[in-house]
């Protein structure tokens, strides 16, 4: 046995010394960083992302190594308090409301903070920390996502910790079944089944995912594992787990028309129609006859009433400013026009494009959804996580070099009034877009960058 270990140790040492660096470096992370000091959030992070790298550059074929690392990291945020997201709180109000009986679509926290929430437990805590935003307005977060935050606050009972504790182990549960049928997705594709550690072990996912409490791992556990079934013929079963992707998080609703290449008239149809059943059935427990103009009034606010992190519309703000235009105006406007022209690429990739390969589908999903979030005015660095996703399936991989640059967002919360660099998220999306030509013109002329295997 000792014999193993010290063998196991001289062929493995520099990358196990990596992950206990890692370690630390998570652990500090955790528990001794706070939002506004960016130097030290840069650092760790970017440390964490080469840290990263090496493993998969030394290790990509041990995963039983790089799974119990990826795990590890994971479990060091297990009893920290989220340090760079307040959302969290809305999840915890919204999930011990519905498990009080109310309906997070029909009364805002301030409301209810009005006419007594004593029924939700640190309520007062709860209303404080979400933020006097989020506070005024309905829930904008899907059915099922609601349903998982009933389950967090049922296992967590009424301590924060607890609730946020049993949240976290979700996310980490759905991030095993992501590796998991991402990794099956790579070998149908004949892609190297080493690249979903692009996913695993990256500082984004870790940190956002398992330490800010986002739900996106869950949002993408059901939208592979739909992938998947599609690509063995179990199509049925795949319309039923993509509806319930969409029902954790709207942004799958994107894809819907590109299936109708690689399925045809009758199946389409088909298709839709379960996946729209599935979102109705997760809608049943919440539904009013206020819902749906209480949830669309949510939406249509967070959609076109605020910037962070933005590239194109940032530009677009730049060059409007010489002409006078009020960037409230601007954003209202820029709001209405990005979905039609997000829709009309996507009805050209629908229809236009002729291969109907599985690889091309998820290449046109990759393409849509960075193309929307590349004329979005809000994106928050955890979105970036599902183009990430994609693009390990594609031959494309600015993606991930987005994954790393997007921490530079983060400089906007150094001061108390948030206030973006307008030179770092140059430095980001200048570098992005830079090596998304590159990539594209390479790929185009049928010499990818980076090879599948």
């Amino acid at each position: 046995m000792l014999k193993s270990l010290h063998k196991y140790w001289n062929l493995h040492r520099l990358p196990i010394l990596i992950i206990l660096a890692s370690v630390i470096f998570y652990f500090v992370f955790a528990y001794q960083l706070e939002r506004q000091d960016f130097p030290k959030l840069l650092g760790l992070y970017l440390a964490l992302f080469f840290f990263c790298y090496k493993l998969i550059q030394f290790e990509k074929w041990n995963f039983r190594l790089l799974l119990f690392a990826g795990l590890l990291f994971r479990l060091v945020f297990l009893w920290a308090e989220p340090n760079l997201s307040q959302d969290f709180y809305r999840f915890l109000w919204d999930g011990h409301l519905w498990l009080e009986g109310g309906n997070p679509y029909l009364y805002t926290p301030d409301e209810l903070m009005v006419t007594g929430a004593s029924q939700i437990p640190n309520a007062s805590i709860l209303h404080e920390g979400m933020g006097e935003l989020s506070a005024r307005h309905y829930s904008n977060y899907p059915p099922l996502n609601q349903l998982f935050f009933t389950l967090a606050a049922i296992w967590g009972g009424k301590s924060i910790m607890g609730t946020v504790i049993a949240s976290r182990l979700m996310l980490i549960f759905a991030d095993v079944g992501v590796f998991y049928f991402g990794k099956k997705l790579l070998l149908i594709l004949n892609r190297s089944p080493h690249l979903i550690f692009w996913y695993f072990l990256n500082p984004l996912v870790i940190i956002e995912l398992t330490g800010n409490l986002h739900y996106e791992g869950l949002m993408l556990l059901f939208f592979i594992w739909a992938i998947y079934l599609l690509a063995i013929n179990q199509w049925i079963f795949a319309a039923l787990l993509f509806g319930a992707s969409i029902s954790i998080k709207l942004i799958p609703l994107l894809f819907l028309p590109l299936f109708f290449k690689n399925l045809g008239w009758i199946k389409s149809l088909a298709f839709y129609l379960l996946v729209f059943l599935a979102v109705a059935i997760t809608l049943i427990p919440f539904y009013t006859p206020e819902f749906f103009s209480n949830y669309t009034a949510t939406l249509q606010l967070w959609f076109s009433n605020f910037e962070f992190n933005a590239s194109i519309f940032n530009l677009t703000k730049a060059i409007s400013a010489q002409f006078e235009v009020r960037s409230w105006e601007l954003i209202k406007v820029y709001g209405k026009i990005t979905p039609l022209i997000t829709l009309a690429v996507l009805l050209l990739l629908s229809f236009l494009r002729k291969k109907r390969t599985l690889s091309v589908l998820l290449e046109n999903m990759l393409l849509v959804i960075c193309l929307y979030y590349f004329m979005s005015s809000a994106v928050h660095p955890w979105y970036v996580i599902f183009p990430l996703f994609l693009a390990l399936f594609t031959d494309y991989r600015f993606s991930i070099l987005w994954s790393a640059l997007v921490i530079l967002s983060y400089s906007a919360y150094m001061q108390p009034q948030i206030s973006e660099s307008m030179l770092l998220l140059s430095i980001e999306y200048l570098l992005v877009f830079g090596f998304l030509g590159y990539e594209f013109f390479r790929y185009r002329s049928h010499k990818p960058l980076i090879h599948k295997n």
